[in-house]
């Protein structure tokens, strides 16, 4: 929460949102208790999904056409730009930064230097931080430093934050309160109660995650831990549909539905789905999947919602924090 001071009581912090994709940030903010007051997003599909569920949003497309007076006062800015020039999934040399999608960043740090929004954050693939031996998160982080915010960054893996799915991804997070503040968010204080125990010479090699099932072999089972869901994860010949796949008795398998493909991201049953029915039912499935694998997990922006809450809620309030209730129908 912060301060309002056009009528002297607490109000919730306010997100604009970029590279909105179908809401992952969206709604992981909002169910930390954090308004979302603005969205762009370029993807014709994924601005119905948003419109459907946050119909009283501005929304804009194109971040290159956006001017920063346009943009509402927000506390928050959030988003994940393009990773397909960084990314490793592409198979193939890495244009990173200057390249024309994941360049994008440019676009969103000129808004940045315009506004001075008090919390930047960032995510993206975990292969950005290899992207030209390190060099385009580099200018990253040298970027956000020269427009004065402090900044702190961490691998987070959607599989610990109760989805079975490894998904690892790099945020950031930029303060205007220093490095310190950006740190609390992404780093907790407290120690863990659980003790690491010493290796022990011949024994049996641990099975990997991704090979344990569930199910009955016989009827059918699916592997307990998901691979990462790609964007390109639709029609698939290549990676993702070779490692995530539903198996059947007498070797059939299948690949994952959009429903299960949102489940593994912690949306909520049915979130891709169109706002008006469609005759082209391969399209859209193949949109729902593109989308799903492009989305930030909710269940780690509603972490990272909560950490900012807590973090930033009493500085701009200058006062005790309160804890802020879930503020739509998304945060149900």
């Amino acid at each position: 929460m912060t301060f309002d001071s056009r009528i002297g009581q607490p109000r919730p912090l306010r997100l604009a949102s970029f590279f909105a994709g179908i809401g992952g940030f969206d709604l992981g903010f909002e169910l930390a208790g954090i308004r979302t007051i603005w969205q762009c997003e370029l993807a014709p599909f994924c601005r119905d999904i948003l419109a459907r569920h946050w119909p009283g949003v501005p929304r804009v497309s194109d971040i290159n056409e956006v001017s920063a007076d346009d943009i509402p006062d927000a506390d928050i800015w959030a988003g994940g730009f393009p990773c397909q020039d960084v990314s490793l999934a592409r198979m193939g040399p890495r244009k990173g930064l200057q390249g024309r999608r994941s360049g994008l960043f440019f676009s969103f740090a000129d808004l940045i230097a315009a506004r001075s929004p008090h919390v930047v954050i960032i995510e993206n693939v975990a292969a950005l931080l290899s992207s030209h031996s390190g060099r385009d998160f580099a200018v990253i982080v040298r970027t956000l430093a020269e427009l004065g915010y402090g900044v702190a960054w961490r691998v987070l893996d959607s599989r610990h934050f109760g989805i079975p799915q490894s998904r690892s991804r790099v945020f950031i997070v930029g303060s205007l309160g220093g490095p310190a503040s950006a740190a609390k968010v992404l780093f907790e204080s407290e120690c863990g109660d659980r003790n690491s125990e010493k290796g022990r010479q011949n024994e049996a090699k641990s099975v990997s995650p991704f090979a344990l099932c569930v199910g009955d072999p016989s009827r059918g089972f699916v592997k307990k831990l998901a691979h990462c869901l790609y964007a390109e994860s639709a029609r698939h010949t290549g990676t993702d549909w070779s490692r995530n796949y539903v198996s059947y008795p007498e070797g059939r398998v299948r690949r994952l539905t959009p429903l299960e493909a949102e489940r593994l991201q912690g949306f909520p049953d049915n979130w891709t789905v169109p706002s008006a029915s469609r005759d082209d039912l391969d399209n859209v499935d193949s949109a729902r999947y593109h989308a799903c694998g492009n989305a930030v997990s909710v269940p780690v922006a509603k972490w990272i919602g909560s950490r900012v809450s807590e973090v930033f809620g009493t500085r701009f309030l200058n006062q005790e924090g309160q804890n802020a209730q879930p503020l739509s129908s998304h945060a149900a």
